[in-house]
């Protein structure tokens, strides 16, 4: 389980917006209980400075019955209506306004902070005075599944991404489950490993990405180096690519994160590296080295859970490491570690 704290600063990077200093301090200073009070700390700061900047407007499309066409003409409520023998018409135009897909589900997420028991009393309090500063005219949606997809079309950066991002945290935070005896029990989101899997492989590439200057970051595919009777054939071979790829004029390397509990798993009663993984990186190895001169090796990088590793091989002439990044330590340490892990 990674330490709240420290998840303030995965999300941050794994969602690639750095907060100001300020905010750093604040965080560090503050005592969460619970996943979803931060959540909350992040939504009510990234929305003050949004509403300070001023809302998005968007055009939304609005029903009335007017005097005045304007628009289109609703046919079926305004002849269900008897309307145009009393001179009026239910229209639908667009208006240019704040109601847009972000802005009211970033109201509705307050309004549901506002009102839930698992928040303190002080927090709760800010998500309702914040939900406050929205214009009287905005319609806020309800935080659920539907509203978050909505909004996810729109492939929102930068600082709006961000917000929905906690936005959908706190939707998969907040959701009881329910047990087979009718027990409702909160989710934590650091449990599913399939999701923090994510978070941890965002966060190492984004980190490298901000935080040094020697290598170029990116995420790659990777060609196979095969050949088939059947050209259509090698379209059926996996797409291999890389969590992290980190490449300077001197060498490369192929990082691959891993969210797993250990880099062990028990075999005949002895301790062995996870097979799976130690080939997944050979074969990025060796299909790489055909497309280029520079010197290559691999890293394969776990949370530590149990035990810390550092383990260095020479497998098929290529350097390759496996290691573990201690995430329960402060951060600077945590920061310091993956420097060293490249330098």
């Amino acid at each position: 389980m990674v330490p709240i704290q420290n998840l303030y600063y995965l999300l941050c990077y794994a969602w690639n917006r750095l907060p100001e200093p300020g905010e750093w301090a604040y965080v560090a200073e503050q005592e969460f209980h619970r996943p979803l009070e931060l959540l909350t700390q992040l939504l009510l700061t990234g929305t003050r400075r949004l509403l300070h900047k001023g809302l998005t407007l968007g055009y939304a499309e609005r029903e009335e019955e007017l005097t005045e066409l304007r628009g289109r003409i609703l046919l079926t409520p305004t002849i269900t209506r008897d309307l145009l023998r009393q001179g009026r018409a239910v229209c639908a135009y667009d208006e240019l306004g704040p109601n847009t897909p972000l802005n009211r589900l970033l109201a509705g997420t307050l309004e549901a902070l506002g009102r839930t028991r698992r928040l303190p009393a002080a927090l709760r309090q800010q998500a309702r005075q914040l939900r406050g500063r929205f214009p009287a005219d905005l319609q806020p949606a309800p935080l659920t599944r539907a509203e978050l997809r909505a909004v996810r079309r729109l492939r929102l950066t930068g600082p709006e991404g961000f917000l929905l991002n906690v936005c959908t945290l706190i939707y998969r935070t907040a959701l009881p489950d329910t047990d087979a005896e009718g027990r409702s029990r909160f989710h934590d989101f650091r449990r599913d490993e399939t999701l923090m899997a994510g978070i941890f492989e965002r966060f190492v590439r984004n980190f490298y990405r901000l935080e040094q200057r020697r290598y170029r970051v990116s995420s790659e595919t990777i060609s196979w180096q095969a050949e088939a009777d059947r050209a259509e054939d090698l379209a059926l071979l996996p797409s291999m690519i890389t969590d992290t790829s980190l490449e300077s004029a001197e060498r490369k390397i192929i990082l691959d994160t891993k969210y797993y509990t250990a880099a062990f798993k028990p075999h005949h009663d002895r301790q062995r590296l996870i097979s799976p993984h130690l080939y997944q990186l050979f074969a990025y190895l060796q299909n790489q080295a055909a497309q280029t001169a520079t010197p290559l090796e691999g890293v394969l990088l776990y949370p530590a859970a149990t035990h810390e590793t550092d383990l260095r091989y020479h497998l098929g002439g290529f350097p390759v490491r496996v290691a573990t990044l201690d995430l329960n330590q402060p951060w600077p340490g945590i920061a310091a570690d993956l420097l060293a892990l490249v330098a």
